[in-house]
């Protein structure tokens, strides 16, 4: 299968599951589905990226030396669902202590924004949360931020604040 082509198109979970089939175990078929995360094309690279975020979690172990490359991309995006998916494959894994300063200055900044998607501002506030967990005067500094944050109008939005507020009173992960 040419990935390029069918991720090209709109795809659904039964492709998605097609493409998951067909990579298994298969090193260089990730490799060739993250290149396509990795190149130009914004929108066969948000595909490419929604496609592994449906990898289970012993899949995605392969995904975590990428990490710093998944960040760099991230940090260069401009497509809003590209920007969304990328932000959900690194929540889903473990984050170096001490956190990448510009990951969490994008996290800061981004979940401000009110031009931002409201998945990616949600995403970078859970991401903030985590990044900042592990350093005290980092923690408060977020937490300080939250609470000036302007309530969103965004239901999903005031969940996920509200439930990083409760995790960051309790000292908890999500």
């Amino acid at each position: 299968m040419n990935f390029k082509d069918k991720l090209s198109q709109r795809i659904g979970m039964a492709d998605i599951n097609e493409i998951l089939c067909l990579i298994g175990d298969n090193d260089d078929r990730k490799r060739e589905l993250y290149d396509l995360v990795m190149g130009d094309d914004e929108a066969i690279g948000c595909q490419a990226a929604w496609v592994f975020t449906h990898f289970s979690d012993e899949n995605s172990e392969w995904l975590y030396d990428k990490q710093d490359e998944l960040i760099d991309e991230l940090l260069g995006c401009k497509h809003g669902g590209r920007r969304r998916v990328i932000l959900n494959l690194l929540y889903r894994q473990p984050q170096a202590n001490p956190p990448r300063v510009d990951l969490l200055d994008f996290c800061l900044e981004r979940m401000m924004s009110c031009q931002e998607l409201p998945g990616v501002k949600s995403l970078c506030m859970k991401l903030a949360y985590e990044l900042c967990r592990p350093i005290p005067e980092l923690m408060q500094e977020f937490k300080m931020a939250l609470e000036i944050m302007e309530v969103d109008a965004v239901p999903s939005m005031r969940c996920v604040r509200r439930r990083i507020l409760k995790a960051i009173m309790k000292g908890k992960s999500l």
